[in-house]
């Protein structure tokens, strides 16, 4: 068990909570849209304005790291201890974008308290989640006496994830060393819902591939020509139509290999979950469940590989007919991947699956995005049970366990770093990332601020 009394650190952080919240507040003022050039300054001044706020927490080195693209801001406080472990904490402090016209009820960028809610972009996604570790780790010390932090803590805050993170890796890979820690807390994350409070432990990478098909020099006519040269259009088709056997499992050959399979305590975890698929339906706006035969829809979405079309055209698409054999043909694919495999090794067989079904006299083009590795923490990892235990203190009750289905660069800092990557966050379905009127619940908000405050305690036990 921690050393840090819980009632002094639910004292602490209800004494500064006007205050936290002001701070955030002028945080969110700063529109740093790293999608848009014209807010190139405003992801600049926020960087700065962390930087100068971390200080002021009490770390004593803040440095603001540039990038061919937005800066990264990097904080460290030693611990003083020479067995302390070290902790690196992950957020990003760039939004997306956000205007009072996409339906926002009040301005996007002037934050307002509203129900027990902050409504403004970033409360949710990821300044407010990246924030409640400023007060969290005053609240440690104030709790336990300490002057420094019982771990050696990092921080490190990108600026370019709502960009795609294009110089996220480099930047790691530059500053390994640097960033080298025992563990890492990704602080970008969500819990089931408002009652439910989860730990996630892993997300799924991607590889993404588009598939170009050309066949006659132009569009040709089809009554002249028809069933005597290939047809560009069909070899998409039916590359299409292979993809997936009839249970719903990917048929390229080699796609499954090394995959890390579910555990029974894994399905058992995910089945305690209050899952409603009715509800789940809805909100994907679609009528039925599919995928892969002898999973759960769960499952499907946060433990198993996907191939999914996002894209397929060739020929005429206006109105009525035009009797062609079209000049060319093309498929977008996505592929979802989990624990154990590896991107290049995917790239290799999609394109020696592809390959081998184009028929003669089509030429072809095959090219792969820069892909984004799957990261996955044992549910037994003393780290992971470090989080669990200190989020179950602040939050007073069980603490179940989720996957995330999508795809970070979370995976960059396990991949580069060598080590385990915990998800640690507080916001909710309902908090609108992305959306209008994005929000978060206050008082998950400080939630989160008492699990960190508890966390560095917890990870420094558990990682001696």
């Amino acid at each position: 068990m921690s050393d840090t009394p819980d009632s002094a650190v639910h004292t602490y952080t209800e004494q500064h909570r006007t205050a936290f919240l002001d701070d955030l507040a002028s945080w969110l003022r700063i529109p740093s849209v790293s999608a848009q050039p014209e807010h190139d300054g405003d992801v600049r001044r926020s960087a700065e304005w962390l930087s100068a706020k971390l200080r002021e927490t009490g770390f004593p080195v803040t440095e603001i790291w540039d990038t061919p693209g937005a800066p990264a801001v990097f904080a460290e406080w030693p611990s003083g201890d020479p067995d302390a472990p070290t902790v690196l904490v992950y957020g990003h402090h760039d939004v997306q974008p956000a205007a009072r016209e996409d339906g926002w009820d009040t301005d996007p960028f002037e934050p307002v308290i509203r129900d027990g809610r902050m409504y403004g972009r970033g409360a949710a996604d990821d300044k407010g989640q990246v924030f409640f570790h400023t007060l969290g780790v005053r609240a440690h010390l104030a709790a336990t006496g300490r002057t420094a932090p019982a771990v050696n803590l990092k921080l490190l805050i990108e600026g370019e994830e709502e960009s795609g993170s294009p110089h996220f890796r480099a930047l790691v890979e530059e500053r390994a060393a640097r960033l080298a820690a025992d563990a890492v807390i990704v602080s970008d994350t969500g819990m089931w819902d408002e009652n439910t409070p989860t730990v996630c432990t892993g997300m799924r990478g991607l590889a993404e591939c588009e598939i170009e098909l050309y066949g006659p020099e132009q569009d040709i006519h089809s009554g002249s020509f028809g069933g005597a040269v290939p047809n560009p259009a069909t070899a998409v088709a039916r590359l299409v139509a292979a993809l997936h056997d009839a249970d719903g499992r990917i048929a390229i050959p080699g796609f499954y290999d090394g995959v890390t399979e579910l555990t029974a305590a894994e399905r058992a975890l995910f089945a305690e979950l209050p899952f409603d698929e009715a509800s789940w339906l809805r909100t994907a706006r679609s009528r039925s469940a599919s995928g892969e035969a002898g999973y759960s829809t769960l499952e499907r979405v946060w433990a198993r590989p996907t191939a999914e079309v996002n894209g397929i055209g060739g020929g005429y698409q206006g109105a009525g007919s035009k009797t062609i054999i079209p000049s060319s043909a093309l498929v977008k694919i996505s592929f979802r991947l989990v624990a154990g495999q590896d991107p290049d090794h995917i790239q290799q067989v999609v394109r020696a699956w592809a390959e081998a079904r184009i028929p003669a006299g089509i030429r072809h083009r095959i090219t792969f995005s820069p892909a984004t590795r799957p990261c996955l923490t044992p549910l037994d990892h003393p780290a992971l049970r470090a989080v669990s235990r200190a989020m179950g203190r602040a939050f007073g009750q069980k603490i179940l366990f989720t996957r995330e289905g999508g795809s970070g660069p979370a995976a960059d800092l396990q991949d580069v770093l060598g080590a385990p990557v915990l998800f640690l966050g507080i916001s909710v379905p309902s908090d609108g990332w992305h959306a209008p009127n994005e929000k978060v619940e206050l008082d998950l908000l400080f939630k989160g601020v008492e699990t960190t405050a508890h966390l560095w305690g917890e990870l420094a036990e558990a990682l001696r």
